[in-house]
C-alpha cells in the first residue's frame, strides 16, 4: 500500500507521540522458548516490574480484555520471522516467529485522521525515551508549551517504557510503537496516531525485535502493504 503525499502530510499530526540477513530471517529475533503457551504467559506477563528505572506497577487485568493479552497464536504468513505486522482494524500486533506462529499483542491505535499505514522499518529503539511534542500539537494544546524542549522519561511520559521508531524509505514517518500505563486504552482508537502497547508488552516486544526489522501496518482488512 504505497503512501501518498497526502497521507504522509497527515501523518505530521502523529508527531504527538514522538508518532534482513541473507538467509531470509530478520536479524537477531529472539524466539519464545519451546513449550511456552498462553497459561504461562498469562501468569507471568503482567506483574510489577520493580527492576525498571521507573518501577512499573502490575497491570490491572480487569482493564485489559483477555483477547488483548499477549500470547502465541497461529499466524500463517509469507513474511520472514522478525517481521512486525499491525492489524489496525482488529487492534492486534503480531511478531512473526516462524513455523506458522506469531507472538500477538493487543494495541491501541490512532483516531481517524491520525493514522499511518504501509511497509517500513524499525530504524532504532529506545528505553525510557524522551518525548518532544511537535509545534503543531503545542499550537492545539498550549498547555504543552512547557515540554517544547522535551519531557523526561517517567511513567506518565506519553511514550512509556520503550519506543520503536518507524522509518520508510530512509525517512522518519513520525510514528512509533510505544508503551502506556493505560490498560483500558488497549483495543481502542484513542492515540494521536502511534501504536501503543501496555508497558509490559512493549518491553517484551522491545527485547525480541531488532533495529532494521520490517514493519507492516494494515489500516483495512485485507490490506497488503507494498
Amino acid at each position: 500500500m504505497p503512501i501518498t503525499r497526502r497521507i504522509f502530510l497527515l501523518s505530521g499530526v502523529g508527531l504527538a507521540l514522538s508518532a534482513c540477513v541473507q538467509d531470509g530471517t530478520e536479524e537477531g529475533i529472539v524466539a519464545e522458548p519451546a513449550g511456552s503457551g498462553l497459561a504461562s504467559l498469562t501468569n507471568t506477563s503482567y506483574g510489577a516490574r520493580p527492576d525498571e528505572p521507573y518501577p512499573i506497577p502490575a497491570v490491572d487485568l480487569k482493564k485489559l480484555k483477555p483477547k488483548y493479552r499477549r500470547r502465541i497464536v497461529d499466524f500463517p504468513t509469507a513474511e520472514v520471522p522478525g517481521t512486525i505486522v499491525v492489524d489496525t482494524p482488529n487492534r492486534f500486533l503480531y511478531l512473526v516467529l516462524g513455523g506458522g506462529k506469531a507472538m500477538r499483542y493487543g494495541v491501541g491505535i490512532g483516531r481517524d485522521g491520525f493514522t499511518w499505514g504501509g511497509r517500513g522499518r524499525i530504524q532504532y529503539k529506545r528505553a525510557w525515551p524522551r518525548w518532544t511534542p511537535p509545534g503543531e500539537m503545542i499550537a492545539r494544546q498550549p498547555e504543552l508549551e512547557k515540554y517544547r524542549n522535551g519531557m523526561d522519561a517517567a511513567l506518565d511520559n506519553p511514550l512509556g517504557a520503550r519506543a520503536l521508531y518507524i522509518f520508510q524509505n530512509g525517512q522518519d514517518t513520525l510514528y512509533r510503537l510505544h508503551g502506556t500505563q493505560d490498560a483500558a486504552s488497549i483495543g481502542r482508537a484513542v492515540s494521536s496516531g502511534c501504536v501503543r502497547l501496555i508497558n509490559q508488552d512493549i518491553i517484551d516486544l522491545y527485547n525480541r525485535a531488532r533495529p532494521g526489522a520490517t514493519i507492516i501496518v494494515r489500516q483495512r482488512a485485507g490490506d497488503e502493504a507494498a
